[in-house]
């Protein structure tokens, strides 16, 4: 008999729409012959269903008008699977693995790995610990520091305080900073700004996505990608850079690369490559990462090679950075899907 496999999408967070386009990619390259896509979304309010409907649906988000029933992971792990509801009757239905293609809060960030772990549903991706760790900036960067790689000056701000305030906070960094959201993703929330006028706003800025604040310095460089998939054996794939022409790689250059250019593989030499997926492998070891993840990474103008972050669910569209990495070594898009699954199910 076929696996059956979940792939969770949409969720409360910011990145619901990023999540659909993800999701639409890897529902479609799964093998069908192989394996049984179960496909289960959050809406942005946190209603779960099961959708029976056309990928075409989710991707251009008109899938809680199609065929759609209330559904739910259940934390019963003698069930395995997800409690269903529907026409006043309720059903529960086995699993093998869940794939959740989910980004940012209530997704990525340990929230629906800990839900998998207490249903007993093994999870394509990085578990409870690594997602949490990687998903807030500032405990990430002190983890990154402790094993000696370097990382941008920055400090936590937890509250707005007064323009007086903020001033004495930021007094031990140097402009430009970054103003960053703690726990969001896809660049939401954040602002390159490069003096002190431009603080305030920016800090407000931030703190409509969040309730905790990262004031970083910026790096005289440019960033670099790291796409890592296995637990055990790593992987590794073609590093690129981000190629910016102005300001830095906001949520427009992300998805639109309207002035900017990503470079695969990036323009640096062989031994400067090999020292970046060393670095990156280190840190993936150290969060304790599984499945796959992509390690972002700045590298200074004096080649210092500095930690950004870590995405433990990154974009996953067949032009999305990580895939292209992953392609530089071989692996189509298809290839990779079934890979991440396989590498999961394969003792089940």
């Amino acid at each position: 008999m076929k696996k059956k496999i979940v792939v969770l999408f949409g969720g409360e967070s910011s990145e619901y729409s990023v999540s659909l386009q993800s999701a639409s990619a890897v529902i479609r390259a799964i093998d069908t012959e192989k394996y049984e896509p179960v496909l289960i979304g959050i809406t942005k309010k946190g209603q779960w269903f099961h959708f029976r409907g056309e990928v075409e649906q989710i991707e251009n988000d008109t899938w809680q008008q199609g065929d759609i029933t209330t559904a739910f992971l259940l934390p019963d792990s003698s069930i395995h699977g997800f409690m269903e509801v529907k026409d006043q009757s309720v059903s529960t239905h086995r699993v093998d693995a869940a794939f959740p293609v989910l980004h940012g809060k209530n997704g990525e960030d340990g929230t629906i790995q800990g839900l998998l772990q207490l249903a007993g549903i093994p999870c394509i991706g990085c578990g409870i610990l690594s997602s949490a760790l990687c998903m807030d900036k500032d405990l990430a960067h002190k983890i990154a520091a402790s094993i000696g790689v370097k990382v941008p000056r920055s400090i936590k701000i937890n509250r707005i305080g007064t323009k007086d305030q903020i001033k004495e906070w930021v007094k031990s960094l140097s402009y430009p900073l970054f103003v960053k959201p703690v726990h969001a993703g896809s660049s939401f929330g954040i602002t390159r700004i490069e003096e002190e006028t431009d603080l305030l706003k920016a800090v407000a800025y931030a703190f409509a996505y969040d309730t905790e604040v990262v004031l970083e310095e910026a790096v005289d460089g440019f960033e670099v990608g790291c796409a890592i998939m296995g637990k055990e054996k790593l992987i590794v794939g073609e590093i690129d850079e981000i190629e910016l022409s102005s300001g830095f790689f906001d949520f427009t250059e992300k998805y639109t690369l309207k002035t900017s250019k990503i470079h695969m593989p990036a323009r640096i030499t062989e031994e400067m490559a090999k020292r970046i997926k060393e670095t990156a492998c280190q840190i993936y070891r150290t969060f304790g990462c599984s499945g796959f993840a992509r390690v972002d990474l700045f590298l200074s103008k004096k080649d210092e090679i500095y930690f950004n972050e870590i995405n433990t669910i990154p974009g996953f569209t067949s032009h999305s950075r990580f895939p292209n990495m992953m392609k530089g070594i071989g692996y189509s898009f298809e290839k990779l899907v079934m890979e991440l699954i396989e590498q999961e199910v394969e003792n089940i």
